[in-house]
């Protein structure tokens, strides 16, 4: 985690982040928390928030956040992780039963393989974290008696969901292949949430299922082949912006601060059991639209050109819209995003022309 560390970009969001969340990150001082994930794209920037607030807090006044880190690197970058007397980071899959002494009051559960590229290369194993890892994370917040659970679901629940349902609210069931080539992803993240909605009910694990929109930002692998990092790196490279098909599905997309608020604000409520979508409903943008925006961020003449798709999982079963209802992530935590697309997009593209 190093060069993130390094990144003026990722500093600032940091601060920001602490900023935004304000009196409520009193909550965090003096618990310990386990998240998964620790080296992925949201996890770094959790564990990079908490490490902040200890590294800011009153010492007279807040004793100091502790946190277990959890990566196997299936697709994180094998980077040096922060580890000091309070934040420990341990290799570990959690397709196997983790156990400590320690105590934890708090799990993030942000392990998964998310990118449709490395998830199709593998399948096996991104199903396995998305059901096995997340019982036995639900197995341990049962011993530990944990404040609260977030499991970091997906958008993708929904499938390629039906017009009448977009923007899409966290009531609809969603139009899922189960055999299809994003099976493996949709499929294990729909069990998880069946999982942690069926260890409330019967355990009273106080679990909150998240569910992503789109989310992008600095510290996301740029070989990620997602449709906005795979449009920055051609840009910065002077290549062409390469838009699968017509380039008319379309999408929403949330910046990575805007994310990481929603998902503590739903941490520390009371909405056990739920679901939430978090995310930015505007602008719902096609990615022809997205492909050209990028471009005309770029301080060169940039092409875009239409290629067939690559891939099954970027044909057919692509959805054709993606844009989320947050009705409820408002009404219960008054959370509002921050960053609009174009304010994001610099970012992100100075953080990628860093590196």
């Amino acid at each position: 985690m190093q060069k993130l560390l390094e990144s003026s970009i990722i500093a600032e969001d940091i601060r920001s982040l602490a900023q935004s969340l304000g009196d409520a990150a009193d909550q965090f001082y003096g618990k310990s928390f386990l998240i998964t994930g620790a080296g992925g794209f949201l996890g770094k920037y959790i564990v990079l928030l908490l490490h902040y607030l200890n590294e800011n807090r009153d010492l007279r006044l807040q004793q100091p956040i502790r946190a277990i880190c959890l990566d196997n690197f299936i697709t994180g970058y094998e980077q040096q992780m922060i580890h000091d007397d309070d934040f420990e980071f341990i290799r570990h899959n959690v397709i196997n039963s983790y156990k400590t002494d320690k105590p934890i009051d708090y799990i993030i559960h942000a392990a998964g393989i998310a990118s449709p590229v490395y998830y199709t290369k593998f399948p096996i194993e991104t199903m396995d974290v998305g059901t096995l890892g997340t019982r036995n994370m639900l197995d341990l917040a049962k011993e530990k008696k944990v404040r609260s659970f977030i499991f970091m679901s997906s958008s993708e629940v929904y499938g390629d969901p039906d017009p009448a349902h977009v923007p899409t609210s966290e009531e609809y069931f969603g139009n899922v292949s189960i055999t299809g080539p994003r099976a493996c992803y949709d499929e294990s993240k729909r069990f998880g949430e069946t999982l942690c909605a069926t260890y409330w009910k019967v355990y009273g694990i106080p679990v909150k299922m998240v569910r992503p929109f789109n989310v992008y930002g600095p510290g996301i692998r740029p070989d990620d082949y997602r449709v906005l990092p795979n449009f920055i790196e051609h840009a910065l490279r002077k290549e062409p912006l390469p838009i699968h098909g017509n380039g008319i599905n379309t999408r929403s997309f949330c910046y990575i601060n805007d994310e990481i608020e929603g998902i503590f604000r739903v941490l520390f409520s009371e909405a056990d059991g739920e679901p939430f979508n978090i995310g930015n409903p505007t602008p719902e943008i096609s990615v022809k639209e997205l492909a050209q925006l990028v471009a005309a961020l770029m301080p060169h003449k940039v092409d875009i050109v239409h290629i067939e798709p690559p891939h099954a999982v970027y044909a057919s079963s692509d959805p054709k819209r993606r844009c989320p209802d947050i009705t409820k992530l408002t009404r219960l935590t008054g959370f509002k995003p921050k960053y609009d697309l174009e304010t994001g997009l610099k970012r992100t593209i100075q953080w990628f022309g860093e590196q």
